[in-house]
């Protein structure tokens, strides 16, 4: 079984993000950019499939600028066995991310895709939806438990009422959720055997994929600073005060 397993390269989530000057977005230059956490939890739970011998070959997928391309070295420093990065020097919006990582199933033909539920930059919780109604497969979203045996998967994930189970046919999609696992560190050794592994280098283009933006950023602003607390002197006056501010009744 093949699995693909696509990877962003993000803001560190150690990092505060800064917001430009102009308000056009958030400043990345000479900031630590890393694999997306959920994105690495896709991985590692790629590589314990494989260890349980359910995946035989993992293939990592970026699609960003090319520097992404450390990004799939860190994949496979832990342990996926080539890559494919799709260059783009442009912000692809998750739509187009979906339609490539699509081409690229049609053509590597995995048996399931896994990936983060969700890229801490923008949050949108939409790439692995996207591309299970565009592939016509069945999904996993929010992982918290995977057991894959012979062409079915359980997914048990984490919903508002607690934890809810669905049983997919395979080929499927899986998002990761935080709880799934956790990933391990890429040795020294690991690392220099990563680079040697394959890493092709394609284009959009090259899937006849058109990534032309569908959103326009209107403008970035830092969250408003939080006001200063009030101290009160019993809970009798705590009470009024949220009356009157009608949080209680």
């Amino acid at each position: 079984m093949k699995a693909l397993v696509p990877v962003k390269r993000v803001l560190d989530y150690n990092v505060k993000p800064r917001v430009k000057a102009d308000g056009t977005g958030v400043d990345l230059a000479n900031v630590k950019m890393s694999m997306n956490p959920f994105d690495e939890i896709a991985v590692e739970e790629a590589i314990r499939l494989k260890e349980k011998g359910v995946v035989t070959e993992i293939v990592a997928v970026s699609i960003g600028v090319a520097k992404a391309q450390d990004t799939l070295r860190t994949a496979l420093a832990m342990g996926a066995d080539r890559a494919i990065l799709v260059t783009a020097e442009t912000e692809v919006e998750p739509l187009a991310v979906a339609k490539l990582l699509k081409a690229i199933v049609d053509e590597e033909a995995p048996q399931l895709v896994i990936l983060g539920k969700q890229a801490i930059d923008d949050d949108a919780n939409q790439t692995g939806q996207m591309l299970a109604a565009l592939l016509g497969w069945g999904q996993g979203t929010f992982a918290s438990k995977v057991e894959v045996e012979g062409d079915s998967a359980k997914v048990t994930r984490e919903v508002d009422g607690g934890l809810e189970t669905v049983s997919l046919k395979l080929p499927a999609i899986i998002t990761t959720d935080l709880r799934l696992n956790e990933p391990r560190y890429a040795t020294l050794p690991n690392i220099m055997k990563a680079k040697s592994k394959p890493l092709a280098t394609k284009t959009p283009a090259d899937y006849a994929v058109d990534i032309a933006p569908r959103l326009t950023v209107v403008s970035v602003a830092e969250p408003s600073k939080r006001q200063a607390g009030a101290k009160v002197a019993d809970v009798d006056e705590l009470v009024m005060k949220l009356k009157a501010m009608g949080v209680a009744k």
